[in-house]
């Protein structure tokens, strides 16, 4: 008779400092705007942060370094939202990868881009 000893493997996440997304989406489709109850302005940046109270920092950050305008911010999940023409949004997204890494010590992601 054959045994099963088959293991259990429990994940969790433990949120560090980390940027885990920094992505541009250049010339999204209406639908999207749409969808996201959002002004059509070019390109929209997502990031994604942890702890999650840092999504403040980063729209801080990013309305700052460029004109982005912060299109959604959640506190409680560390989404930030940012619309605006194309260069300023990447712009805006490497000032608080840069930011974060080189002066809180985050890991961070490179900026990417669709």
């Amino acid at each position: 008779m054959l045994e099963n000893k088959a293991q259990r493997v429990i994940e969790e996440s433990v949120p560090g400092k980390q940027v885990t997304l920094a992505h541009v989406i250049a010339s999204p489709i209406s639908e999207v705007y749409e969808s996201l109850g959002v002004e059509e302005t070019g390109a929209i940046g997502i990031l994604t942060i942890s702890p999650f109270e840092t999504a403040i920092i980063a729209a801080d950050i990013a309305g700052k370094s460029a004109g982005v305008t912060v299109g959604f911010l959640d506190r409680f999940t560390g989404s930030v939202l940012l619309t605006g023409d194309v260069q300023s949004v990447e712009v805006a997204l490497s000032a608080v990868v840069s930011l974060l890494k080189e002066r809180l010590d985050y890991a961070v992601v490179p900026v990417t881009k669709t």
